[in-house]
């Protein structure tokens, strides 16, 4: 009874997880697909932090700041190859570090870097809201020193490139694709997707507690049943 009990307890929390991740899903869609707003600003950013408005739909004024991008490894749907990280310093004085898109790992090292340059003068971009990735990818350390990056971790990109800590957002944006300049760097790749997974989770327990409980019922009927086969000796 107690592992049937627990199995129930376990189907019951996994419904509260799916209700929760459709929420998520529902939360997400409806700030993909709805027109940008202002970027968060410092008195936001505690929200931020916490965890708040991940993929919100977000609009960004301002100059990028001169000097060469940040190549984060990555992959896209085209393949394995660089996210192109430059920060840009928005009209309202803080600093937003922008995905620019992706590139293919042949670029790097040739001519066509030339191509990733972020354009001169005052822009206007739209985007998707991100978080912090801080620390590297699996199993691989970001690496500042040689310039190895293996994940968008804003605040060790930020003291790098010297960028004043105070002053550069928490978060960082990906590039809307209407927002690229040319062929490269490939805006618009972010890649939304939350595995769901819970309904065949709680299915799961509780057809253990069901295949728990007719155990129970099929030892009991065994049990009488060799009672009374003993009595009747």
């Amino acid at each position: 009874m107690a592992a049937f009990v627990g199995f129930i307890l376990l189907g019951n929390w996994q419904v509260r997880r799916l209700h929760w991740k459709l929420a998520l899903i529902h939360d997400v869609n409806t700030r993909v697909h709805a027109p940008p707003v202002a970027a968060p600003g410092p008195a936001q950013w505690p929200q931020i932090e916490a965890g708040h408005q991940q993929y919100l739909h977000v609009t960004l004024h301002g100059r990028f700041i001169d000097g060469a991008p940040t190549l984060v490894h990555g992959t896209s749907k085209d393949g394995y190859g660089f996210w192109v990280l430059a920060p840009l310093r928005t009209d309202r004085g803080f600093v937003v570090l922008v995905n620019r898109g992706y590139i293919p790992a042949s670029m790097p090292g040739t001519s066509a870097m030339r191509q990733v340059a972020p354009p001169s003068g005052d822009i206007t971009l739209t985007g998707l809201l991100r978080f912090s990735e801080p620390g590297g990818g699996f199993m691989r350390p970001n690496r500042p020193a040689q310039h190895q990056w293996y994940s968008r971790d804003v605040k060790a990109i930020a003291a790098a490139r010297g960028l004043p800590s105070a002053q550069t957002a928490p978060y960082f944006v990906d590039a809307d694709a209407d927002t690229a300049k040319g062929a490269w760097p490939l805006a618009g790749q972010t890649v939304i997707h939350f595995p769901n997974h819970h309904l065949n989770y709680a299915i799961t327990w509780y057809l253990m507690a069901l295949g728990t409980l007719l155990g129970v019922v099929v030892a009991v009927r065994r049990e009488r049943r060799g009672r009374r086969e003993h009595d009747a000796e």
